[in-house]
């Protein structure tokens, strides 16, 4: 389920009681939205998590984890590689991504710019989301 990498569509379990997570394959993408975008990451100044900004350069590979789908309004949590919490996807973006991360959709996520403490909190770091469809 945290395998944001994506993988071709073979599918790698037969079982048919298997959810779409379990079988290598991925679910529709939500109509009309973006497969390639790029956005901003937010939340970033709360619990210090801007200090994991350091060495972060441009072209750096993060990985999205979305909450559980229990929860009233699912973010889209942006973590660098290692583990590390930078924040999270716009509120707009994680109502449907988040859904479908959940299904089994992937994504590769890359950085673009990376700004220090000189740029507000919600602009210090932009990303580009290559969605696996």
């Amino acid at each position: 389920m945290f395998d944001n990498i994506p993988n071709d569509l073979k599918v790698v379990n037969l079982d048919l009681n298997a959810g779409p997570w379990m079988t290598g394959t991925r679910p529709p993408f939500p109509r009309g939205r973006p497969s390639q975008f790029r956005a901003t990451v937010h939340g970033m100044v709360f619990a210090g998590r801007d200090r994991h900004l350091k060495g972060l350069e441009t072209g750096a590979s993060l990985y999205l984890i979305p909450d559980p789908l229990d929860q009233e309004a699912p973010e889209v949590w942006v973590h660098r590689e290692g583990g590390d919490l930078l924040g999270h996807l716009p509120p707009e973006i994680s109502s449907w991504l988040a859904p479908w991360l959940l299904k089994g959709g992937g994504a590769n996520v890359r950085t673009v710019k990376v700004h220090g403490a000189d740029v507000p909190s919600w602009r210090r770091l932009l990303l580009e989301v290559d969605c696996a469809v």
